[in-house]
């Protein structure tokens, strides 16, 4: 082979080994990240699962963007199929919120959320159509000094349910802190927690200075907790994420919330270049859709596999 010919070999090999490794997915991937939003108005800090679409090829979830000037848009409805996704923004009816930053379906209420703002401001939602109705908001209860929520889960289990949240951390100093409650509602909508229990959890990936230990809570059927953990270098990045096996979680039927934390979390998968603030578990299956609040560069969404038993 003649030196010409070596040259083009080696620089034809480099490409296709750097296209590889933009392309390749973790372990427990089951798609490419779609784009859903182009600025840092449209990135998704928090999913709900809305439903399955009418032909069954996809779902469709809610997701709430952190903005926090009046007008501005606070919650989007994305229809997610392997290979595309389709964003339509909702109607907030009601008092606005600043910086939403989760969202999750109560579970047996057909069409009610929980939205949590980064403050602890917790909205009780109705969504029916294209609009999202405010029921009641409350501040969440035992708030720390310094605490930035990012994420919020429900588990039912015996009848009964239970709320986790996490403030975030922030790199070494600070690790996340996991608060967890039993819930229940006032006759005139009003969300009530009983006694909260807090620790501390690290996460295992990143470990950069910037790293916001926990960016999202997901609880699988069997209870696993699943969360996102994130690294921000600022609104043009570079950024850092992973998903993450942190624990368990148990209700009784007396009510009583356990939740058990991994002293060393498994990391399912690691992804660079993205700001993971969302993690979410599709019913009944292991799928996992996953999306992002990557600032100036907007937003995306994937499917995973990191929900089962």
């Amino acid at each position: 082979m003649n030196p010409l010919t070596l040259r083009r070999t080696a620089r034809l090999t480099a490409a296709t080994a750097l296209l590889t490794a933009l392309c390749s997915g973790p372990a427990g991937a089951a798609g490419e990240w779609q784009k859903v939003g182009g600025d840092a108005r449209t990135g998704v800090s928090g999913l709900a699962y809305e439903g399955s679409t009418e032909d069954g090829t996809g779902v469709r979830v809610l997701a709430v963007h952190d903005n926090k000037r009046s007008g501005q848009g606070r919650l989007s409805r994305i229809t997610h199929r392997e290979g595309s996704a389709t964003v339509a923004p909702l109607t907030w009816d009601g008092p606005e919120p600043s910086d939403l930053e989760a969202v999750e379906a109560v579970p047996g209420m057909p069409g009610e959320y929980l939205a949590l703002t980064g403050r602890g401001i917790l909205f009780r939602l109705k969504v029916a159509g294209d609009t999202a109705t405010v029921v009641d908001y409350t501040p969440m209860p035992a708030i720390g000094q310094g605490d930035d929520f990012e994420s919020f889960a429900l588990v039912s289990r015996n009848g009964r349910l239970a709320a986790l949240w996490a403030d975030r951390g922030a790199g070494p100093d600070r690790p996340a802190t996991v608060y967890a409650a039993p819930l229940t509602f006032a006759a005139w909508g009003q969300p009530l927690f009983g006694a909260v229990t807090k620790q501390p959890y690290r996460s295992a990936y990143p470990d950069d200075v910037g790293t916001r230990h926990i960016s999202d809570i997901a609880v699988t059927t069997t209870g696993r907790l699943v969360v996102g953990s994130a690294a921000d270098a600022g609104d043009d990045g570079p950024f850092d994420s992973a998903v993450s096996d942190a624990g368990r979680v148990t209700v009784s039927a007396a009510g009583r919330v356990r939740v058990e934390l991994a002293a060393s979390p498994t990391v399912l998968g690691t992804f660079p270049r993205y700001k993971i603030e969302a993690v979410e578990c599709l019913p009944d299956t292991a799928d996992t859709l996953l999306g992002t609040d990557d600032e100036n560069l907007g937003g995306h969404v994937r499917s995973a596999s990191f929900c089962g038993s």
